[in-house]
C-alpha cells in the first residue's frame, strides 16, 4: 500500500510541476488557486490511471462534467455579483466545484488517506478565490456541496477483490478451486 501513496505523491508534484513556480512569485494565491484548480483532477485521474483504475477514470469525469456544468448553469441562472464587480457570475463557485469533486472522488475511491490531503488542497482553492474577491465565501460553499455531491452520485469505492474458479482436475474428477484476492 506504501507504493501507490508513493506514487499519488509523485503524480500530484509532476501536476503542480508544469513551470508554475515562477507565476506563484507574482500572483501568489490567486494564481496557486487557479493552477490547484486544473492540478487536482488532473493528478487524481493520474493517479487512477497510474492503478490501471479505468473504470474510476470514467467516474471521475463524469463526476467534474457534472459538477462543472451544473454550477455553469446555474451562474447563467442566478445573478449574483462578484466581490470585484466584473460580472454576475458569482455563484456557485465552479472552481470549488470542480477542485472538491476530485478530493471527493479520491476519498470515496481510495480511502481518507488520499481524500484528506485532497480536501485541504480543495479547501485552499476556495480560499483562494475569496482572496482574489472573485467569489462569496457562500459561492465557495455551494460549489464545494455541489463537487461533494457529484461524486458521492458518480463514484463507487475502488476494489480489486477478484474471485476465480478453476476445475481442480488432478486431485478429484469433480473438484474445483475457488480463490479470492484483495
Amino acid at each position: 500500500m506504501r507504493k501507490h501513496h508513493l506514487a499519488f505523491i509523485a503524480v500530484c508534484g509532476a501536476a503542480l510541476d508544469g513551470g508554475a513556480t515562477p507565476a506563484l512569485a507574482g500572483d501568489g494565491v490567486k494564481t496557486a488557486g487557479e493552477i490547484l484548480r486544473i492540478a487536482l483532477p488532473l493528478a487524481a485521474g493520474g493517479y487512477s490511471l497510474y492503478r490501471e483504475d479505468y473504470d474510476g477514470v470514467l467516474q471521475l469525469t463524469v463526476s467534474e462534467v457534472f459538477a462543472e456544468g451544473t454550477s455553469l448553469v446555474l451562474q447563467h441562472f442566478i445573478k449574483e455579483r462578484r466581490p470585484d464587480k466584473s460580472d454576475w457570475h458569482s455563484f456557485p463557485s465552479d472552481s470549488a466545484a470542480v477542485a472538491f469533486s476530485a478530493a471527493s472522488y479520491l476519498q470515496i475511491r481510495y480511502g481518507w488517506d488520499y481524500g484528506l490531503p485532497a480536501y485541504a488542497v480543495a479547501a485552499f482553492v476556495g480560499y483562494s478565490r475569496v482572496e482574489a474577491k472573485k467569489h462569496h465565501w457562500g459561492d465557495v460553499l455551494a460549489g464545494a456541496v455541489l463537487g461533494w455531491g457529484a461524486s458521492e452520485i458518480t463514484t463507487i469505492r475502488y476494489s480489486n477483490f477478484k474471485i476465480t474458479a478453476t476445475p481442480g482436475f488432478a486431485e478429484t474428477p469433480l473438484g474445483f478451486s475457488l480463490s479470492a484476492n484483495w
